[in-house]
């Protein structure tokens, strides 16, 4: 009787968790269909708010900047985040190796705002012109952490000493990188390069702070949108945001468990 009391509890408190995080998400979408402008009412369905949304120039412009940025940052971030994992991994264990995963995590605990004046400040004293490239680099610095944590699990797991018996039997440094580490920390890298992907696309403070005349991306955008006042057109932008990273991450949750499955196969 506990036991089932405890269920219950423990059932219930979880959906009232989902309903308050996912309840207003379900609103958002549900009127970006709405045929009024209003928020209060029904008045039937339509896709005229993302008619007017892939015509208008400003939000369609935010949107190229937006993908572009992310592409571009969430790769390089991905491809310096997973060699800094390897060298971190590589290292003798000491004060140094944990001095560099602390400050490792210092990004990641810090403020959005704190990371975007400051990155602001350094652009200014280095003397760089405010736009694409400001902002691209302020991405690619914030994405590196993720990465890390990513990959670095992945190293922790794999087995002991196969680089030194692959380097032994003759292969070099760079083969026993390609064909032995890099397919099996693939998941962690994968893995680090979505989660930058959405970080970017997601990120508003530190775009803010970084970015110059001509060049905004969808957050900046939005935000520009709502002080002028709500409108359905954002809704039906939310709408596709939100729907284009679930599937991103059904995608990989589909393709964990197709390998989790396929490694519980090869072990029997």
């Amino acid at each position: 009787m506990v036991n089932k009391i405890s269920k219950f509890i423990q059932r219930f408190y979880l959906i009232i968790i989902f309903a308050f995080l996912y309840t207003p998400i379900i609103t958002l979408m549900i009127f970006s269909f709405n045929n009024s402008k209003s928020m209060a009412h029904w008045n039937g369905f339509t896709l005229k708010w993302y008619e007017k949304l892939f015509h208008n120039d400003g939000l369609m412009e935010a949107l190229y900047y937006t993908l572009l940025i992310a592409v571009l940052a969430s790769v390089i971030a991905t491809i310096i985040g997973t060699i800094t994992a390897i060298g971190i991994h590589n290292m003798k264990k000491g004060s140094f190796k944990k001095l560099l995963l602390n400050v490792n995590y210092l990004p990641i605990l810090n403020p959005d705002i704190v990371t975007g004046i400051s990155l602001m400040c350094l652009f200014l004293f280095v003397g760089l012109d405010f736009g694409f490239l400001t902002m691209l680099l302020a991405h690619i610095t914030f994405n590196i952490p993720y990465v890390i944590l990513s990959v670095l699990p992945k190293l922790r797991q794999l087995p002991a000493n196969t680089t030194e018996a692959a380097l032994d039997l003759g292969a070099t440094p760079f083969y026993a990188l390609r064909k032995i580490i890099l397919p099996q920390i693939a998941p962690g890298i994968f893995s680090g390069l979505l989660m930058a992907f959405t970080m970017s696309i997601d990120d508003f403070a530190i775009s803010f702070f970084t970015t110059g005349p001509g060049v905004t991306n969808l957050s900046i955008e939005i935000y520009s949108m709502a002080r002028r006042g709500i409108k359905p057109e954002i809704n039906a932008l939310s709408t596709i945001m939100f729907l284009t990273v679930l599937i991103l991450l059904l995608i990989v949750n589909r393709k964990s468990l197709s390998r989790g499955k396929l490694t519980a196969k090869q072990s029997l």
